[in-house]
């Protein structure tokens, strides 16, 4: 561990306010109540602010409630100098607007982060190992990020915290991945039934990245691993013969299969995630390894995601 002492009081700015924004916030908000100074902030466009779409109207409504400021700006729209300026007042920012913002959006929010002196920056890389991956995966998206870590890593003056989360853990089970097809009881395994892969959902990452911003002494320049669960596809498929009590048969995609199928249509980007999951390297780590099993805190396992979330 790579430590540096921080004072207590912190003003924190988080980008984005989706799907692991929101979490992040709540729990931000929750142990800011207990450092006397410490402020928290998101990042939002104005027509999120003003929008009348009800789950956006929900969201703005309890971030009010919550005391947390909302800052207008949007990120594809500013330059660099111009997200630098909004985030300089802050000692510490925390990218959640995840790959939807687009391949270039990382590498702007962190060279603003670096022309705004931050004390610290959490950029969006709540996901793989993206240094284990290496560049030239299938998914391309990725090099970007690796662009953003060398950034980081090549200057001194801002400390950096990068995130690893593994997959969520609803996406494993989400309809257009294919992975698990609920209506014909089958999994397709990505790579073989004995490939490993790490998840984690964004409630946990939510609660465990503030537990990571208050850490004393303060962590800094390292990678923290979470892992809600790590399993193999033929234990996912396991799992849910135990708890939906039905049997799922099971089958291999295999990595020259699922990269034939990606050379066909080398734009999917669910053929691109699918492809890299199935290489195995950098999505999976030991849980026993994990900042939140090393603290002793509880998170969600594949299977109470199962029991929660598709019993019906």
């Amino acid at each position: 561990m790579n430590y540096s002492q921080t004072v207590d009081a912190q003003s924190i700015l988080v980008i984005g306010a989706g799907e692991l924004g929101m979490p992040v916030l709540r729990n931000l908000a929750r142990k800011a109540k207990a450092h006397e100074g410490t402020t928290v902030s998101v990042l939002l466009r104005a027509a999120t602010v003003e929008s009348i779409d009800p789950v956006k109207k929900r969201d703005v409504a309890e971030i009010r409630a919550l005391g947390i400021e909302i800052v207008p700006g949007d990120i594809l729209a500013a330059s660099i100098s111009e997200l630098a300026a909004i985030f300089a007042p802050y000692d510490t920012v925390i990218g959640c607007a995840g790959f939807s913002a687009g391949r270039n959006t990382p590498m702007k929010l962190a060279k603003a982060a670096l022309e705004a002196n931050l004390k610290r920056y959490f950029p969006w890389q709540f996901g793989v190992d993206f240094d284990v991956i290496g560049r030239g995966s299938p998914q391309d998206l990725f090099d970007a990020q690796i662009d953003v870590r060398e950034l980081l890593r090549g200057q001194d003056k801002t400390d950096w915290v990068v995130i690893s989360t593994g997959m969520f853990t609803s996406f494993l089970f989400e309809p257009i991945f294919e992975v698990v097809d609920l209506k014909k009881n089958a999994v397709h395994a990505l790579g073989s039934l004995d490939t490993e892969v790490t998840l984690t959902t964004p409630d946990d990452i939510g609660a465990l990245t503030a537990e990571v911003v208050f850490a004393q002494p303060a962590i800094r320049n390292e990678i923290v691993y979470l892992a809600g669960d790590t399993v193999t596809y033929g234990e996912v498929a396991d799992k849910l013969q135990t708890v939906l009590g039905r049997p799922f048969t099971k089958s291999e995609w295999t990595v020259p299969q699922l990269k034939s199928e990606l050379a066909q249509d080398p734009d999917n980007h669910i053929k691109k995630y699918r492809a890299v999951f199935a290489e195995g390297k950098g999505v999976a780590w030991p849980k026993r390894d994990s900042f939140n099993e090393r603290n002793g805190i509880n998170v969600t396992t594949a299977e109470e995601w199962i029991r929660e979330n598709l019993r019906s």
